[in-house]
């Protein structure tokens, strides 16, 4: 599956997000913005470029923005509400199927596929991404004093 750069950047953007957002107490929403030099530091992303891409991620519902010296983005939701799936669409502005049904032997097994890679980005949401990628990279390093 190819994605676009600027997809894969607003899917980083949207991880980032998620990070500092559980990274606060979970009984209250982040309300901490985040600046764009940061996440753009943190994700490699060309900062003009995020600055676009925020803008879209804010128009369409994802993240919202703060101005002033602490102002920055957050998450407009929680992440365990924003899946994959719904942040890719609406950043390649894909309404449905893009694929054209045709009558060939492969039109099915096309679609089962899309179907298939639909399911599983639907299902990922940010947090869980964000938990498993933290569970990745926490070593335990065991204590044996006594």
């Amino acid at each position: 599956m190819n994605i676009s750069v600027k997809s894969e950047y607003a899917l980083k953007a949207v991880f980032d997000l998620a990070t500092q957002y559980l990274g606060t107490s979970q009984a209250a929403p982040a309300t901490t913005p985040v600046k764009i030099a940061d996440i753009a530091k943190r994700q490699k992303i060309p900062q003009k470029f995020l600055e676009l891409i925020l803008a879209g991620l804010k128009q369409s519902g994802f993240v919202d923005s703060r101005r002033g010296a602490e102002g920055g983005y957050l998450l407009a939701r929680a992440p365990d509400a924003i899946t994959v799936g719904e942040v890719l669409r609406a950043v390649e502005n894909i309404k449905g199927n893009s694929r054209l049904q045709s009558d060939d032997p492969f039109s099915d097994i096309w679609s089962r596929v899309d179907s298939a890679v639909s399911d599983v980005l639907d299902q990922t949401t940010f947090a869980a991404l964000a938990r498993s990628w933290q569970e990745k990279h926490t070593h335990y390093v065991p204590n044996w004093d006594i």
